[in-house]
């Protein structure tokens, strides 16, 4: 049961090269001084088995970390249920305020494009039905097309 508590941890952002912030407005300064696009991943990492998915398959997977070092600040708005996992109240208002934002629905997981004023460029409801590197492969289309 306690690997599987280790294995459930919230702490994605520590398990890629490529940080996961969790403040929006930081995350919107970075992309404007390295001239980036923002993928904002909402997620329940201890309760939503297909979000503990994606971080694993998809956003741990090297096609992804190359085009995220590349083109991309990354954000995780996570929204655990376990008492023992709960985040901070003022990092709970922030991730709310972002979904109240980009997610109004409550649609786990959502991963949103956003470029680097906030307008979105796309948006995957759910596990994306594609490998990582069409995932990476699309992210990188959508930002060297002309957007």
């Amino acid at each position: 049961m306690k690997l599987l508590a280790l294995l459930l941890y919230p702490a994605f952002s520590l398990l890629s090269t490529t940080p996961w912030l969790t403040d929006f407005n930081l995350a919107k300064t970075e992309a404007a001084k390295s001239h980036k696009a923002i993928l904002i991943n909402f997620s329940g990492s201890d309760w939503c088995g297909p979000c503990i998915r994606m971080h694993e398959e998809i956003f741990e997977s090297g096609a992804f970390e190359q085009e995220a070092s590349a083109d991309l600040v990354l954000v995780n708005a996570d929204f655990p249920r376990l008492k023992k996992h709960q985040l901070p109240k003022e990092q709970v208002k922030c991730n709310e305020a972002l979904a109240d934002q980009y997610n109004p629905k409550g649609i786990f997981p959502l991963t949103v494009l956003v470029d680097q004023n906030g307008k979105v460029l796309k948006q995957w409801e759910g596990y994306p039905e594609e490998t990582p590197r069409q995932f990476a492969d699309e992210i990188n289309t959508l930002l060297h097309s002309g957007h």
